[in-house]
């Protein structure tokens, strides 16, 4: 068993460990909305805007997660926006924003004749080199994230199913929307020092997706994608250990093999339950294991 617990018992693995686990929480809390509202492509394009604003705070010395709160709080404003633009869809501005901070942030780059902006630990991530004060602060994210789906957890529901009911009831759906995104670009910042921006998703979206069909509940899918993410951190650390690989990138790959063996287990199941149903085996109205909760 000293291969399993060796690595882990190095401070900085430690450290790592620790914060996967919190960013597996925060991404579980907004993943979920972000795969029962099909907002993955809003997910790609929000974790690449954050380039501009990191890149200017490596160039100017500064903290490159207030760099990447800056360009989030732009990218939320911008979508905001343009999704209240009638004779724009919502994709198109998305992809707009997408492109024009990414270039906007390549610009700023380029500007810089000695290259001095880390990209190799922007894009993919460093979790190893995590810091004390870092889990501090992914703490707050996390109590943050957490007041953030409480009070937002009804009016997030109705916008997954019906914006139109969501106004209906009272709910001010733009508003909804406006604090939806806000939760996504919490979790992304969080995210994005450890696995990277081309990797964010593989925790945003990975382990809710792998959790969906398993889940009775909205609240439930949240639980066991957080279960789920935080074992795609441990998994993913120790086999970067043994196979000297990238642990970010680990993590990631991970995750998402959770979510294929999920989608294959429960391939598996509804065609055992199918052929259970034909046999009359099992009553044509027994429950089905599918998040219903409001």
């Amino acid at each position: 068993m000293e291969w399993l617990t060796t690595p882990f018992e190095v401070a900085f693995v430690q450290r790592a460990l620790w914060a996967g686990i919190l960013v597996s929480a925060i991404c579980a809390l907004a993943g979920t909305w972000v795969v029962l509202r099909g907002m993955a492509f809003l997910g790609d394009a929000m974790s690449h805007g954050l380039l501009p604003g990191v890149a200017v705070a490596a160039l100017l010395g500064g903290n490159l997660l207030v760099g990447a709160v800056v360009s989030a709080a732009v990218m939320t404003a911008g979508v905001t926006a343009l999704g209240r633009t009638p004779r724009l869809s919502q994709d198109t501005g998305i992809g707009l924003l997408f492109v024009g901070m990414l270039s906007l942030g390549v610009i700023i780059v380029s500007r810089s004749q000695s290259f001095a902006v880390d990209l190799t630990g922007f894009l993919f991530g460093d979790v190893l080199a995590v810091r004390e004060r870092d889990l501090y602060l992914l703490g707050v994210a996390l109590l943050l994230a957490l007041v953030l789906s409480v009070f937002g957890h009804r009016a997030f529901l109705a916008l997954a199913f019906d914006d139109r009911k969501a106004k209906t009831l009272g709910l001010r759906p733009r508003l909804a929307h406006a604090v939806l995104l806000g939760l996504l670009a919490l979790a992304i910042v969080a995210s994005f020092h450890i696995v990277g921006t081309l990797l964010v998703l593989g925790l945003l979206i990975a382990p809710p997706a792998a959790a969906l069909p398993w889940a009775r509940s909205v609240r439930g899918v949240m639980v066991l994608a957080a279960v789920v993410g935080a074992t795609a951190t441990f998994g993913g650390l120790l086999l970067s250990w043994h196979l000297r690989t990238a642990a970010g990138a680990t993590v990631s790959a991970c995750a998402v093999s959770f979510f294929f063996l999920s989608h294959l287990a429960s391939g598996a199941r509804h065609r055992r339950r199918t052929d259970l149903l034909r046999s009359g085996a099992v009553p044509a109205h027994a429950p089905r294991t599918r998040p219903n909760e409001t």
